[in-house]
């Protein structure tokens, strides 16, 4: 046979291989994200903890979650929030160390929702949530008067008060 028609069929049979370990990857996920996390940084899950209790009360963090990778010496670390009113959220700490240290520093504190939060529903503009009735509802809670441009008349008998006669010529007290 010839090497050279058995290069394709060759090819072929590699070809599935190669789609089938792309396919294993998430699309728009670098290689470097879906890895295990630095193991000295997941171990740190008291660094985490301490850290949530500095904007938190102990008694509103709850179990540690998970520890996530987040890329090369950075890991974040999950934990259930006790947090009356954030039922499903979860407290999260993102801790890194630099190249060769033994040394944790957290970057950031937070709150975060899961899957199970409560949400608020999702933000409408104003002109998208006032509609015609509510218009035509404001106006008929005006008064008549008020509606028809009238003014209360004023009593006639009632005297306006001049500002000089009732606190006095402060200039001149001041000469």
């Amino acid at each position: 046979m010839i090497p050279e028609a058995e290069q394709p069929d060759q090819a072929a049979a590699d070809s599935p291989r190669v789609e089938q370990a792309a396919a294993k990857r998430r699309a728009g996920i670098p290689v470097w994200r879906t890895g295990k996390p630095d193991v000295f940084l997941a171990a740190a899950v008291d660094v985490a903890r301490t850290a949530i209790e500095g904007i938190t009360a102990p008694s509103d963090i709850g179990a540690h979650l998970a520890a996530k990778s987040e890329g090369d010496r950075l890991v974040t670390h999950l934990f259930e929030s006790k947090l009356p009113g954030y039922q499903g959220w979860q407290w999260y700490a993102v801790l890194t160390r630099n190249s060769r240290s033994k040394v944790v520093t957290v970057s950031e504190l937070g709150l975060l929702p899961s899957e199970d939060s409560i949400l608020s529903p999702e933000w409408v503009p104003w002109a998208e949530r006032v509609r015609p009735e509510d218009s035509r509802e404001a106006e008929d809670d005006e008064s008549p008067a008020v509606a028809a441009g009238d003014t209360p008349a004023a009593d006639p008998d009632e005297e306006t008060a001049d500002p000089e006669e009732e606190y006095g010529d402060r200039a001149g007290e001041a000469d």
